[in-house]
């Protein structure tokens, strides 16, 4: 019976130890949730506004301190902002407000949260009589529908989507009290 000498025992356990370490390292490239605070949300939003509309080709609609919050009935997240409305047909500026919500989606196309089916849950203005106020409605809705489309509640960050030399991609969102946490997959 031949007995290894110490040195080659030793070589033997590299690639047994080598082995080990890898199936560690891979299991720690698996799904991976990230916590997004909402005040981050908010600082991203708040960085895209004021933002300013024309609609229905006569009304000039400026949407600005936008405010996010968390909905806790089926992942939906809030959004008001205060409105300034311009427009020929009025003799002078008018103020209010919007508030709407929509359900969080990923857009992996721009590495991105976005709302979809939106609705305006309320929008007032001060001072406009009801034939403007149903016109004005009718111009919101066209902002409130360009403003989904266009502008992301959130922009993942290139740290966020490669972690370990492993490129990851957003898969499902969900709110918590304090924000959102997302689910992470790695990139087959």
């Amino acid at each position: 019976m031949q007995t290894i000498s110490r040195p080659r025992r030793g070589l033997l356990l590299v690639p047994l130890v080598a082995a080990a370490l890898l199936a560690g390292c891979a299991g720690l490239t698996g799904p991976r949730e990230v916590e997004v605070p909402l005040e981050r949300l908010q600082r991203g939003l708040e960085e895209r506004f004021p933002l300013e509309q024309r609609a229905l080709g006569v009304f000039e609609l400026q949407l600005s301190r936008p405010r996010l919050a968390i909905l806790r009935d089926n992942d939906r997240l809030g959004l008001s902002a205060d409105v300034a409305v311009t427009s020929p047909l009025l003799r002078s500026g008018l103020q209010g407000s919007v508030m709407l919500s929509g359900r969080l989606q990923v857009d992996n196309v721009r590495n991105a949260v976005v709302l979809s089916d939106a609705r305006i849950d309320d929008f007032s203005v001060g001072g406009a009589g009801a034939p403007i106020q149903g016109q004005l409605t009718a111009a919101a809705n066209v902002v409130v529908d360009r403003l989904v489309r266009d502008v992301p509640v959130y922009h993942f960050r290139p740290d966020e989507l490669r972690y370990l030399g492993v490129q990851y991609v957003p898969t499902t969102i969900h709110t918590t009290r304090n924000g959102l946490n997302v689910r992470f997959e790695p990139v087959k």
